[in-house]
């Protein structure tokens, strides 16, 4: 197995933090979801079937632990993956979320599209 930087190893309160946040179905969904491209709350909302005051609910905890960040567009704030998660999928060539304490996998078809995401980015 590949060692991860010792800058991107998380120390253990933030590694509980990340996997508190991520121990809740609703959570790992808005997480696949935003894998694929950055979407706003509405959006999120729609695709998940679930009421909006719910997603923005698990969206906060998300945010807290800094798995996720919101940018506001006009009147919406719209969700992407923070740098530092992009650098845990890049640094597992796409196969794995490794934070250092823990990795998180996703189905191969939910990480080939953030994949070629992540390296978009990383080039850029």
């Amino acid at each position: 197995m590949k060692s991860v930087p010792e800058r991107d190893l998380l120390n253990p309160r933030h590694c509980a933090t990340v996997l508190k946040s991520l121990a809740d179905a609703t959570r790992l969904r808005i997480l696949e979801s935003l894998l694929d491209e950055e979407k706003c709350v509405t959006d999120l909302a729609r695709e998940l079937g679930c009421p909006q005051p719910h997603v923005s609910h698990h969206l906060r905890i998300l945010r807290d632990s800094g798995i996720v960040e919101g940018v506001r567009e006009g009147k919406q704030v719209c969700y992407r993956i923070t740098p530092v998660v992009q650098r845990a999928l890049t640094h597992r060539q796409g196969k794995a979320l490794n934070f250092g304490c823990c990795e998180l996998r996703f189905p191969e078809s939910v990480l080939a599209t953030a994949k070629s995401r992540a390296l978009t980015m990383v080039q850029s």
